[in-house]
Parts: structure tokens; C-alpha cells; sequence
């Protein structure tokens, strides 16, 4: 198994592709065993890409204290020194994207290219949906709970309309085969709890680096407007909307080509 020993802990990674060296930071509760996932995509096709289980999350160590932003944002930025990177770009997903601002400004020379998606500022500027409100909710009445805030357009009306699908999305929102493993449910927690205490809002300012924050236009979890207000703070950000919800990168195709394209263009 691919381990990186960083800052006390072994995180679980992997690595695929060639080309220029892309960091890609996925969401709440990423674990690199789901699949598909980020390595199945278009990415590796054009970058040389690492990603990995962050702190409490999948293969990686799981330490039962909290744990900040910072944390991430040093584990990302120690993970890619351990490979011999002084520099990538960086793909931040949902929280991803909270972690991928942390890490554009605590460690501004790490970063080439920024890519921030359906993610939130924090404090003033917003922030995403409080999943550490609704913790206690669990497989099929979790997803039944979210899957209407996580595209908007997925209300009851569409539910009864669409019953086949709607079915097959509440069962592979709920599933979780690894529910049971020990630390799964502590390290999630702590993961929450960072999540919560997110707030880069009065730093924006300070990223120095060419910026997209993408959103889909029905996400109920990051809000196009906070969107909007973050690309605002971001000097000389871009900003683009597609059809989608919080799953935007997989629901329209031209969002990961554009993210593409966006970091493949020269500085």
C-alpha cells in the first residue's frame, strides 16, 4: 500500500498519469476504495495526479483529537514533499475546496493553479451546509435527508416522478461497506468538526495564485451566491456555474474539461 509517513501519521495515497503534477483533495468522508472515483476520471489523463485518504478517513490514520483546517492543509502540503513536488496544481472538492484555500495560504509557494469546487469561505463569506447538524442521521434516512439539498432540483415533486431513479440514488448515498471498521466513525466526527470551525474568509485576499471556484446551480450544500462571494474575495478569480448540484463535476461533462483546460493554461 502507498503510505506517506507526514507530521506523525501514515496517510494512505495513491498516484497515476504523467504530466504536470495535480493535487486533487476530494470531500467529506472521501475514502479511496469507493468507486468510481477521482483516478477513473479525466484527470490522471492529463496530469500526473496524486490524491489521498486525509486524516481520519479511509486507509490513513484515524487520531482520536481534534483536528483544524491547518492539519489538512499540512498534511496535504507535507504529502507532496514526501513525493519529491515542490509545486502542483490543486483540485479542492467540496471540503476538499476548504482544505485546498487553507493550503493556498498557509503554503502560497506549493501552489500553481487553484481549482475550488462547490466549496464554501467560512465565516462571513458563508458557509456550507452544517453536515455536523445532522450527524446522528444515518444510511437510507441520511441520503433521503440530503439528496434534496444536494441538487434542488430532487425535491418530493421529482421523487414521485422519477421513482426508479430517486430509488437508486438513496441506495448508493446510503451505502457504506465500511460503516463498521474501527475509528470510521470518530475519525468522520473529527473530520466535522474541522469542517465546522472552517473560516478563511478574511484571508481570501492573500491567494496569489490564478483561481477557478466552479459550482453546480442547484446546489443546496454550497451555495452558488457563497460561491459568488468567495470568487469576489479571490483577486482575479473565475467563476462558472454548470448544470448540476453538489455532483456538478459528474453531471455535466464541460466542468472537469474546463477545470482541465484552466489548469493547462500557461501563467
Amino acid at each position: 500500500m502507498p503510505i506517506a509517513a507526514v507530521n506523525g501519521l501514515r496517510l494512505y495515497f495513491e498516484r497515476a498519469g504523467a504530466g504536470e503534477p495535480l493535487l486533487f483533495i476530494s470531500g467529506t468522508g472521501g475514502d479511496l476504495r469507493a468507486k468510481p472515483n477521482q483516478f477513473d476520471g479525466p484527470f490522471p489523463k492529463a496530469f500526473d495526479m496524486i490524491s489521498h485518504d486525509q486524516r481520519g478517513l479511509g486507509r490513513s490514520d484515524k487520531p482520536d483529537v481534534r483536528y483544524s483546517m491547518a492539519d489538512y492543509a499540512d498534511d496535504a502540503a507535507a504529502l507532496m514533499a514526501s513525493q519529491g513536488w515542490d509545486s502542483a496544481h490543486v483540485v479542492g472538492v467540496s471540503f476538499g475546496g476548504m482544505v485546498a484555500q487553507e493550503l493556498a495560504l498557509r503554503h502560497p509557494a506549493r501552489v500553481r493553479r487553484l481549482v475550488l469546487a462547490c466549496t464554501s469561505p467560512g465565516g462571513a463569506g458563508g458557509a456550507s451546509f452544517p453536515f455536523h447538524e445532522i450527524e446522528h442521521l444515518k444510511g437510507e434516512e441520511r441520503a433521503k435527508h440530503l439528496t434534496p439539498i444536494s441538487d434542488t432540483r430532487r425535491d418530493d415533486v421529482w421523487a414521485a416522478a422519477n421513482p426508479d431513479l430517486y430509488a437508486q440514488i438513496i441506495a448508493m448515498t446510503a451505502a457504506d461497506p465500511y460503516a463498521d471498521e474501527p475509528g470510521r466513525a470518530q475519525g468522520a466526527h473529527r473530520q466535522l468538526e474541522a469542517r465546522a470551525d472552517h473560516d478563511a474568509w478574511e484571508r481570501l485576499g492573500e491567494i496569489a495564485v490564478p483561481t477557478l471556484v466552479a459550482g453546480g446551480r442547484y446546489d443546496g450544500i454550497a451555495l452558488p451566491e457563497t460561491l459568488e462571494r468567495m470568487a469576489g474575495r479571490i483577486p482575479g478569480a473565475e467563476l462558472r456555474f454548470y448544470e448540476g448540484g453538489h455532483m456538478f463535476m459528474i453531471q455535466d461533462r464541460a466542468a472537469v474539461r474546463d477545470m482541465i483546460a484552466f489548469l493547462s493554461a500557461p501563467n
